[in-house]
């Protein structure tokens, strides 16, 4: 069973109940994928979200990825790879897939420079930080082009217009 607990650090915009939301967002991505038995898996598989500020994410980003400097989104798997598959028919309690940090004041810049909601940015952002999770990266242009892919698909069916689509 899929489980996602948010921690709003910081206020964030929008009052939303942000848990549900991050839910919705976490399942719609792992439905696309190899892993969507883990949405109903016995043990119980949690991703936390982590709504915060852009100090906070900018002291993660340097410290994590000697990168110094604020980004939008940080996810943190916490299961190899190569050990997904075999999560579904784990007899583990509980299984803590992973953590999803987002930068309040950078996610707000770039909604208002797309042009959309914090609460939609937000939304593509947990979709995602969540294929992150799972073992998607945007390293190469067809990586990229896959996982873009099925995060579009995953914002239409929560009812999302395509985030790419200005950049075609």
């Amino acid at each position: 069973m899929l489980s996602v607990e948010t921690h709003e650090a910081h206020p964030w915009p929008d009052a939303l109940d942000w848990e549900m939301r991050a839910g919705e967002a976490a399942a719609a991505a792992l439905a696309l994928t190899p892993f969507a038995s883990l949405a109903d898996a016995a043990p119980l598989v949690e991703i936390s979200v982590r709504l915060t500020d852009d100090a906070e994410v900018h002291a993660l980003n340097r410290d994590f990825r000697g990168k110094d400097k604020p980004t939008n989104v940080l996810s943190f798997p916490q299961v190899q790879a190569d050990l997904l598959e075999s999560l579904a028919n784990s007899d583990d309690g509980e299984i803590l897939l992973g953590d999803i940090v987002l930068a309040r004041e950078t996610c707000a810049r770039e909604a208002e420079e797309k042009g959309i909601s914090v609460v939609d940015h937000a939304t593509h952002l947990i979709v995602h930080g969540t294929l992150h999770l799972v073992g998607y990266d945007h390293m190469d242009d067809v990586s990229a082009a896959a996982m873009e892919a099925i995060e579009v698909k995953a914002l239409a069916s929560l009812g999302i217009a395509n985030p790419y689509a200005d950049q075609d």
